[in-house]
């Protein structure tokens, strides 16, 4: 298991946004969790990513305890996207540099690691583009290119196509399924679209009010499932 979360609990003032979460997540799956909106989903993928720490609980990354005072190390091997994509003032080609500037890399294994990953989001040609003048589609593909150049061994993504429309849509979905298959990433995704969830994971974990209520195979989740929160959900009768 990449990841393994035992109980975790997470409060804003007085709202409970996880209460008592536990998840196992295998190397090189992809992971779906669902729910509707205030789930708990974000702050799921948030404390998975290292960006908070919950009030108690415990976080095995890679077999090893987190230590929330010292995450450093860990952060070199998760990226997060999130679901409203912030671009450097810059070039596209200097938005997806950037982390692997800060780590060092050599000016030729930038150029070649860019240009590739690139190629993998459908962004060939756009080297010289300004980032912030891309359409919201174009940006996400930017920021998941950004995330992906630094081979995580564990991508996480925040509703990552909530405000797309259906084309570019559908060229994430690819590239989600092209990380795997490609790298062995292990991916981590939220969303309340249950046909993205059938379509792209291997496993999904259903949400509701904090909790998890039940976790499956992505078929046994949609055609059999034992929560009669989920059966709701996924039939539309939960609200």
């Amino acid at each position: 298991m990449i990841v393994r979360a035992e109980n975790l609990v997470k409060s804003y003032e007085d709202h409970r946004a996880l209460d008592g979460v536990s998840l196992e997540v295998k190397k090189g799956e992809i992971f779906c969790v669902m729910g509707h909106s205030g789930a708990g989903k974000t702050t799921l993928l948030r404390i998975l990513a290292l960006l908070e720490r919950p009030d108690s609980g415990e976080y095995f990354f890679d077999g090893k305890p987190v230590n929330w005072s010292r995450p450093g190390e860990l952060r070199k091997n998760i990226t997060m996207v999130f679901q409203t994509p912030v671009m450097f003032n810059t070039t596209v080609f200097k938005n997806i540099a950037y982390g692997l500037k800060l780590r060092g890399y050599s000016r030729a294994e930038i150029e070649k690691k860019v240009h590739e990953v690139l190629s993998l989001v459908r962004l060939e040609g756009y080297e010289k583009r300004k980032a912030k003048t891309l359409s919201g589609g174009e940006k996400q593909r930017v920021a998941i290119a950004r995330a992906i150049v630094l081979e995580p061994k564990l991508l996480l993504m925040d509703e990552p196509t909530a405000n797309l429309d259906p084309t570019n849509s559908a060229i994430i979905e690819d590239i989600v399924k092209e990380i795997t298959k490609k790298n062995g990433t292990t991916i981590v995704f939220s969303t309340h679209n249950m046909f993205q969830a059938k379509r792209l994971a291997d496993r999904v974990a259903h949400m509701y009010a904090g909790r998890i209520v039940e976790v499956g195979k992505t078929r046994d989740i949609f055609e059999n499932p034992e929560n009669e929160l989920t059966r709701k959900f996924i039939n539309g009768e939960l609200f």
